[in-house]
């Protein structure tokens, strides 16, 4: 894990996610969603679209239908750590929308298959799958 690194008396700010990069309430939700810049894996949907701000905006979906909400906080932590410890590697002035594929839910029908699935996601399969549906959805944006 990075943690915030000191030099002559200050923290260095770079890996932090403040409330302003999060998206929260519905209407931004419904902005990104309505874009309809989508990408998605057998594991996440990713929803993009471009924002007035200088800086990335992340939101997160995870529903009911993907466990408790044990499971479904551990998997919003999860996602979260993605985007802030790789948040350089992607583009500013976009919001991203991160949701649980529907694929995934359709493919293990009972809910606890969905949850030892879950259960078992690593940081690094999920770091994989969201930096690759950032380029799969970046190169669908140059070409509109």
């Amino acid at each position: 894990m990075l943690f915030a690194k000191y030099r002559k008396g200050e923290i260095l700010k770079r890996y932090s996610f403040p409330k302003e990069k999060r998206l929260i309430n519905s209407s931004q939700f419904k902005a990104v969603l309505s874009r309809n810049l989508r990408a998605s894996d057998g594991l996440l949907t990713l929803f993009m679209a471009e924002n007035d701000c200088s800086y990335r905006r992340l939101g997160i979906s995870v529903g009911r239908s993907c466990g408790g909400a044990v499971v479904r906080n551990r998997l919003k932590r999860l996602l979260r750590e993605v985007f802030r410890q790789n948040q350089e590697q992607i583009p500013t002035s976009f919001d991203y929308v991160l949701m649980i594929s529907s694929q995934l839910l359709k493919k293990t029908g009972k809910s606890g298959d969905v949850r030892d699935i879950i259960i078992h996601l690593t940081f690094e399969r999920l770091k994989a799958s969201f930096l690759a549906l950032v380029a799969d959805a970046i190169e669908k944006n140059a070409q509109k």
